[in-house]
């Protein structure tokens, strides 16, 4: 949980449980495993527990609530940093159907929910084809393999908005057949000690789509590679990439605040026009 997030899309992050399973190569360095493991919880894994939160950690999301109403201003919540709501285990069950009239109590919050297991969500979500208005439905695509799985299923749900994040992007993603019905991209490059090199090509490929499309396009990072140097840093390693016409880019190996979050010149961070 955390209040006033630092992931950059959101307000706060909310996780009615934590851990989860390995699923495909956007997890094969996943952080909230990482994250797990360095405060000494094991909860990765089919066989692993899962970790569920107290009392007083779900009251926290009613007083964003209250706070969004008091500003006139809504919230948004990403659920869940630490897992996935989609998961499919049966002690699970209970945990979602808690989250479900959770956000129904807080009509303040719009509530974020990613997952990689879009298949399963009409299985598990109470509300046929009439959503609330506060839920945005998103799904990872972290190449074009990912994407045309994924996507087609994403797109079969009535959210108020529906988005992808393509992070970590893992390769170059062709969003046009979706783009039409989709509210939001999210692209960004993989961080931690073992991240993988994201070629400058592909984040400026969905961005150039976006554009075209007239859909809101949100940058979230570099990750630990990047093509802008700063001033005095000092990158631990280079790399140099190729685009589709054989031009080079040199990315270097940086911490993820000395990557920053740069592409082509500005931050993009835009949101969707046709918010909840």
């Amino acid at each position: 949980m955390a209040r006033n997030s630092r992931i950059e899309w959101t307000d706060h992050t909310f996780n009615p449980w934590w851990g989860c399973t390995k699923v495909s190569p956007g997890c094969t360095h996943c952080y909230a495993e990482t994250w797990a493991h360095r405060v000494g919880m094991e909860i990765w894994g089919a066989k692993a527990h899962r970790r569920f939160l107290s009392d007083q950690h779900w009251k926290e999301p009613l007083r964003w609530d209250r706070e969004a109403a008091r500003e006139g201003r809504r919230h948004r919540v990403f659920c869940a940093s630490m897992a996935d709501v989609f998961e499919f285990r049966a002690e699970l069950r209970p945990v979602r159907a808690r989250l479900w009239d959770l956000i129904d109590q807080t009509p303040h919050l719009d509530w974020l929910l990613l997952t990689k297991r879009p298949h399963l969500v009409s299985r598990m979500v109470p509300w046929g084809n009439n959503w609330p208005h506060n839920v945005w439905l998103g799904t990872t695509a972290e190449n074009q393999k990912w994407a045309d799985k994924r996507l087609p299923r994403l797109l079969d749900y009535p959210a108020a908005i529906r988005f992808v994040s393509c992070e970590p992007l893992l390769g170059p993603i062709n969003l046009s057949p979706w783009l039409n019905e989709l509210d939001w991209v999210i692209a960004g490059g993989e961080s931690g000690p073992r991240a993988r090199p994201m070629n400058p090509a592909w984040a400026i490929g969905l961005r150039d789509q976006c554009i075209q499309a007239g859909v809101a396009f949100h940058f979230k990072q570099w990750g630990h590679w990047t093509p802008n140097v700063p001033r005095g840093c000092r990158p631990r390693q280079t790399v140099e990439v190729k685009d589709g016409s054989g031009k080079s880019f040199i990315l270097a190996k940086l911490s993820k605040k000395e990557a920053g979050r740069i592409l082509e010149g500005r931050t993009w961070d835009e949101f969707p026009r046709k918010l909840a």
